[in-house]
């Protein structure tokens, strides 16, 4: 097929909403609280009285919603590849929902936390209920899935791990787990970068607040390892006035084992023990990474795998796969995993 770099018209239709959030009221970064969200009906919505599953899709790090339709050279954007999973008929029809959760510092980690704010809250007990009372969904957990790459991959492994009353099914793509991987090697880079900076990341942020009022955000080398850092931190290891507290010295790179410690609470691997029985209730588990992903979550992939047959998570029910790719340019598996969603939750 020919490449149109323009796009055409949906054969579903994609709604835009804006939800006032309770939840993200007086957030401690001053975020908006009321979010955009695009909630798609598949070719078919309009002409019946059907019932659909709904899947839940979120964004990995420094994304915002708006991006899901930015286009890039000989790529669609997944608002057109995944309306094309409908429209050709490769899975039966679903709801898909676009969620957003940006923070100041990037992203939110899909957690409740005094450093960014309560976004686990939003996500489950407004987006949801939000979407139920507005669309023909079926509205158990058994017909509802979450969907996400990197750090939205780890939001699709833990939210539901803390809620399995509302979903019943996951698809993770390069999720971020196996923390001891995944971070530690970030710590170290951050350190080094923070020398520059007489090791304070606040004097970084401030550099970095001031570039991005001029419009040259991620001009300095370090950048994005020091905001992924810090958002991190404001997710994971915030003090109870919601200061981020760093998980290492920023001069020497030594861990700090209390907050790392809080840090690993959130690691996916690690949560499969406390959250078993929920992992054991899901319809289905899909599970994918690249051969050589930059984070090693492709090592982390395989753990988390691991991990859920430790537990009694029936192997059928789990979908893995490695693929010869870095953490990028792997959009392609997107559409794959929803189809596999909607057919697993639509009986």
């Amino acid at each position: 097929m020919t490449y149109n770099p323009y796009g055409g018209p949906l054969a579903g239709r994609l709604d835009e909403h804006m939800i006032d959030s309770v939840a993200l009221r007086d957030n401690p970064l001053g975020d908006a609280s009321q979010r955009p969200l695009l909630v798609y009906t598949p070719p078919g919505y309009d002409e019946t009285d059907l019932r659909y599953p709904t899947i839940y899709v979120l964004q990995g790090y420094t994304g915002a919603v708006s991006m899901w339709r930015n286009r890039t050279a000989y790529r669609r954007p997944f608002v057109e590849s995944a309306d094309a999973v409908f429209a050709t008929g490769d899975a039966p029809p679903a709801i898909v929902v676009y969620v957003d959760a940006w923070t100041a510092y990037g992203g939110s980690q899909y957690v409740d936390s005094p450093g960014t704010g309560r976004y686990h809250t939003y996500f489950c007990d407004e987006v949801v209920p939000y979407v139920d009372d507005r669309y023909r969904t079926l509205a158990e957990a058994a017909h509802r899935g979450v969907q996400g790459k990197s750090s939205g991959g780890f939001g699709a492994m833990i939210t539901p791990m803390l809620r399995p009353d509302l979903f019943g099914g996951l698809a993770t793509h390069a999720g971020d787990t196996l923390y001891e991987h995944c971070y530690l090697g970030e710590f170290a880079k951050c350190a080094r970068y923070l020398r520059r900076y007489g090791g304070d990341i606040w004097r970084w942020w401030d550099d970095f607040q001031a570039r991005v009022a001029k419009n040259l955000a991620f001009t300095v080398d370090g950048d994005q390892t020091m905001l992924l850092v810090l958002g991190c931190s404001a997710a994971f290891s915030a003090a109870a006035d919601g200061t981020p507290e760093l998980a290492f010295d920023p001069v020497s790179g030594t861990v700090r084992d209390q907050q790392w410690g809080r840090w690993l609470d959130w690691d996916p691997v690690r949560m499969v023990p406390t959250y078993a029985d929920a992992m054991r209730g899901m319809r289905t588990i899909w599970i994918d990474a690249g051969t050589h992903d930059e984070w090693f979550l492709d090592l982390g992939a395989i753990a988390f795998r691991r991990a859920l047959l430790d537990h009694a998570v029936p192997t059928q029910r789990i979908r893995f796969e490695l693929f010869d790719a870095g953490h990028g340019s792997i959009e392609y598996r997107y559409p794959l995993s929803l189809g596999h969603l909607a057919r697993t939750l639509a009986v």
